[in-house]
């Protein structure tokens, strides 16, 4: 997914600006980028693929400088980029999915005499055509606001200009930006959990579509928020860190409600309740408190050396690296019956795997609780899943087995109580190989986050999309929300 910090200082921001950006490794992308503006732009790229991003940037920044700066964890592209135009130079991260960046493109090589450079792998890179999008405004203002309105997904961006910082939140707020401030500084960052170790107290977050700009003093705001939102519900779920918080609502307390309503929902009687690490942590402590079971970790996790592991495009190499990085322990699986809370099933690969590690080391039962509904439909705002097709979800092999064709319509296997639901979730199990699979239902998911169901997106699971910005024609998104 990617995340970004931007601070602007009176003094030296730049350990800020390096550890707020490092508070955003947990997103599990493959590029790193600062960028500083103190008289002239500066900026230092890495692949952080295999290494943490601390590690790559520490020489860098011994040699820097500067008062003013923005940072990224990408999910593939290379940024921040700096752009000269007609508004000045500036430089661009961005967060988001453009889902019509051909169409883009191709319009702007239509009217305008323009061309791209960062291609690589022979790709556009997303954050430069943005770049060229603003730079076509009347002011730095304008074009963001341009930009975002011309988008079809998402996309929220830090864009440092000579005259400050701007933040600029996705137009439907699938994205949070948070703003905080110390004395003599003002920052803003997609994870809080960079605030409070760095000196910061969390200000406020920005609204859907809004846009403001940051000087060490304050904070002006450009554009106004709307008043739609659609922020994306599986930040709490999966996505964010525990210590974080969006729109006011703590990930770890969500997912501990996650994992409360799973056991509420249930009647399975089970030995003890774990987490598959590290997100399904805090639901089946959730899960654990409110059913009052033993809470135990058959599995421990070992991270010193280990890549992420959804991180390598070869999924024998993903599989490899899950299965490295859990360690079963015996003496806590062997004649138990255990209960295992995950964030989520989006492939089922390295899931099956560890499943059947349990049931070689002796486990007498395997209960499997998810804290979401099933994936039914690939995400397009947010990079969730780099699979080339939504068909390598679990919940969509399921039912094109069911259906007898690849290209069946999902249509109708969303409604927990329908008998489609019903055989697409048995078809998981058995795929799995679990004594019992019971998802969350969508009801108690939007309970557990706090926030009005049509305030969240929830696109992945229920393929809702009420705005149309899931492609490029909206009109057919629309039509295309139920197949």
């Amino acid at each position: 997914m990617g995340g970004f910090f931007g601070v602007a200082s009176h003094d030296d921001c730049i350990q800020d600006l390096f550890y707020g950006t490092d508070y955003h490794s947990h997103l599990g992308t493959r590029r790193g980028g600062l960028a500083t503006d103190d008289g002239g732009f500066n900026r230092h790229i890495h692949d952080i693929t295999n290494a943490q991003f601390r590690s790559k940037f520490e020489d860098d920044i011994q040699a820097m400088r500067a008062r003013r700066g923005i940072g990224v964890i990408s999910d593939y592209e290379d940024q921040p980029l700096i752009i000269g135009s007609q508004l000045g130079v500036f430089a661009i991260v961005t967060v988001g999915a453009v889902q019509n960046l051909d169409a883009l493109a191709r319009q702007a090589y239509a009217e305008r005499n323009v061309h791209f450079a960062e291609m690589a792998g022979g790709e556009l890179n997303p954050t430069e055509l943005i770049a060229t999008l603003i730079s076509q405004g009347e002011t730095f203002t304008d074009g963001i606001h341009r930009a975002q309105e011309a988008i079809r997904g998402s996309c929220s961006m830090l864009l440092l200009a000579p005259d400050g910082l701007y933040a600029a939140r996705d137009k439907y707020g699938r994205t949070p930006i948070a703003l905080g401030r110390k004395a003599g500084a003002r920052c803003a960052t997609l994870e809080t959990c960079a605030l409070p170790n760095l000196g910061y107290t969390l200000d406020r977050f920005l609204g859907p579509g809004e846009i403001v700009r940051l000087t060490a003093d304050e904070v002006e705001t450009m554009v106004p928020a709307g008043d739609a939102m659609q922020i994306c519900a599986f930040l709490w779920v999966y996505y964010g860190y525990p210590a974080s918080n969006y729109e006011g609502i703590n990930v770890e307390v969500v997912r501990s409600r996650c994992g409360a309503a799973l056991a509420r929902a249930d009647t399975v009687e089970v030995d003890l309740v774990a987490g598959i690490p590290d997100s399904g942590t805090g639901h089946a402590l959730g899960y654990a408190n409110e059913a009052r079971v033993a809470k135990a970790r058959p599995f421990v996790k070992y991270t010193p050396t280990w890549p992420r592991s959804f991180m390598p495009q070869d999924q024998r190499v993903r599989d490899l690296v899950a299965r490295m990085k859990l360690v079963p322990i015996r003496e806590l699986i062997e004649g138990r019956r255990l209960l295992f809370c995950e964030d989520s099933i989006v492939r089922g690969t390295q899931l099956k795997d560890t499943i059947q590690r349990l049931w070689d080391a002796g486990a007498k039962e395997v209960h499997m609780r998810p804290a979401c509904p099933p994936l039914i439909y690939g995400c397009p705002f947010l990079n969730f899943s780099r699979s080339k097709s939504e068909l390598d979800l679990a919940a969509r092999c399921s039912i094109a087995e069911l259906e007898g064709t690849a290209d069946a319509s999902p249509a109708g296997y969303e409604d927990p109580d329908s008998e489609k639901y019903a055989r697409m979730v048995e078809g998981i199990r058995a795929r799995l190989n679990l004594t019992s699979l019971r998802y969350q239902r969508m009801d108690d998911l939007v309970k557990a986050v706090g926030l009005p169901k049509n305030r969240l997106c929830t696109y992945c699971w229920d393929g809702v999309d009420p705005y149309g910005m899931a492609c490029e024609d909206g009109a057919a998104a629309r039509q295309a929300v139920h197949g």
